[in-house]
């Protein structure tokens, strides 16, 4: 892959998307940012990052290198070399919505060539790639997966605000929908990061992801659970927390909260529970004990403050709580 003449399209300039496009821009790609959002768009555009891993002076400087354009014109895609679609997947109601990566699909589709490469970083359920983005570019464009243009799977692992691990130095899985397409996906990847985990088809990389975020969310529903219990037997789950932290294999440690944030984990587990029980028509019992487990940790918490107050004399509308 001769880089310089390149030219990648990120699709969507978000907390993913943006980094990747720096990181790209770094290493003499041609990058498009492309978003439909006008507004970031805009801010982008004169030099504002709102993402806390790009320092505005670092997009400033690919601006200003002339290697990056940002765009909410679909028109911006053309001639691409390589497009990475990195875009959200919500839930609605419980159900997966896939609306914003269909979108990104038929977007490019129009100027999908031969030889070019689509890649889709966002979380999904196993199945998305071919089953879903592989049809719309097929659809789009009047091209062949595999043997028209090359398709795969990386899923994103940026952690925002990690000082340690950052798109550079964490391993990055890589995919592909025939041989062809896993060479190309790994070699562009391989010029970004300083490793490449390679696996079979884009099923088990999609897969990996969900197992990611799903260990954290069975695991931080345990120790939430074992809080609960630990309070009502009069035991301090902090210590006992502590005490096991000291064994040196076997253990990894989770510590109780109010549920569960962030952009993945309330989210990603439930995509998987919910392609288990459409494929299979049999429910994955862990995810959904999780999720209510997690789900019912706000009022529990809120509960034990008001005690909390309570046995100190005070009311929780005359308290101050910090948060």
């Amino acid at each position: 892959m001769t880089i310089g003449t390149q030219k990648v399209v990120v699709v969507g300039q978000g907390y993913v998307g943006l980094p990747l496009a720096m990181r790209a821009v770094d290493v003499g790609y041609e990058v498009v940012g492309y978003d439909v959002d006008e507004q970031r768009v805009k801010r982008l555009g004169a030099g504002e990052s709102f993402v806390e891993d790009v320092p505005s002076g670092q997009l400033a400087a690919a601006l200003a290198s002339g290697r990056y354009t940002v765009s909410s014109e679909a028109t911006a895609c053309t001639r691409f070399d390589m497009a990475v679609i990195t875009v959200p997947t919500p839930l609605r109601e419980g159900v997966p919505d896939l609306s914003h990566i269909e979108d990104a699909g038929r977007a490019v589709a129009g100027f999908l060539r031969p030889g070019a490469c689509v890649i889709l970083e966002s979380t999904t359920y196993p199945g998305t790639t071919e089953e879903l983005l592989g049809p719309i570019l097929e659809a789009g464009s009047g091209l062949s997966v595999g043997s028209d243009f090359h398709l795969g799977y990386s899923p994103e692992r940026i952690d925002p605000g990690n000082a340690s691990w950052n798109l550079v130095n964490t391993p990055k899985v890589v995919s592909g929908v025939d041989s062809a397409s896993l060479a190309v996906v790994d070699a562009f990847y391989g010029s970004l990061v300083d490793r490449t985990v390679p696996v079979s088809t884009p099923k088990e990389a999609e897969l990996t992801k969900l197992l990611e975020n799903t260990f954290r969310h069975v695991n931080i529903a345990l120790v939430n659970e074992l809080a609960m219990f630990a309070g009502d037997l009069g035991i301090d789950v902090w210590e006992s927390i502590d005490a096991a932290s000291t064994k040196p294999f076997g253990f990894m440690r989770f510590t109780p909260g109010p549920g569960v944030g962030g952009h993945c984990l309330p989210i990603d587990p439930s995509y998987l529970s919910w392609r288990v029980r459409r494929a299979l028509g049999q429910p994955f019992r862990f995810v959904e004990l999780a999720n209510d487990i997690n789900d019912d940790m706000p009022e529990y918490v809120q509960s034990r403050l008001v005690r909390g107050l309570n046995e100190r004399g005070l009311a929780l509308s005359r308290a101050k709580v910090l948060v």
